[in-house]
């Protein structure tokens, strides 16, 4: 086993590990149960989350290369009962349908939304297209990321 630490959503914690045990693995472990497990190989980003400020697919990342590192988990974007503004806007525009792959797809919005506040159509859609939906054409998708980036801009004014 190797102790490592890890901030997930803002509380800093120690973990036992295996060598092979990957992020999504022991997030699901913990508890983190918006992390989906889907294809196991990066391919369909249901166990989307945000490593270091950036969107990672947990499936494909060993849970030992994270130690140190900070984690945001579609649990850790509420707060106080409160919805962030990006689950707002996926409610607000239909956009969750099933809502098996919701959670990666907003921690990629929330990725997208963090470096580019006024993203194109076209971006929009290549930050979410390591997220496959089997539910919808991804239109409901795109039009909640445009919302919610209106809405964290109006928040941030």
């Amino acid at each position: 086993m190797i102790n490592i630490t890890l901030t997930i959503n803002g509380e800093k914690r120690q973990f036992a590990v295996s060598p092979g045990e990957t992020l999504l693995e022991l997030l699901r472990r913990e508890g983190y149960k918006s992390v989906k497990k889907g294809c196991e190989s990066g391919d369909c980003g249901a166990c989307t989350v945000v490593l270091n400020g950036r969107a990672v697919t947990s499936c494909i990342v060993f849970a030992a290369k994270a130690d140190g590192g900070t984690v945001l988990t579609a649990e850790g974007l509420e707060s106080g009962g409160v919805l962030h503004p990006i689950q707002e806007a996926f409610l607000e525009e239909g956009a969750v349908q099933c809502g098996y792959c919701t959670p990666g797809m907003e921690m990629a919005t929330y990725d997208l939304l963090s470096h580019n506040p006024d993203p194109s159509a076209q971006e929009i859609k290549e930050a979410l297209s390591g997220n496959l939906c089997r539910c919808t054409g991804y239109v409901k998708q795109v039009k909640a990321v445009k919302t919610a980036a209106k809405k964290l801009t109006k928040e941030a004014k």
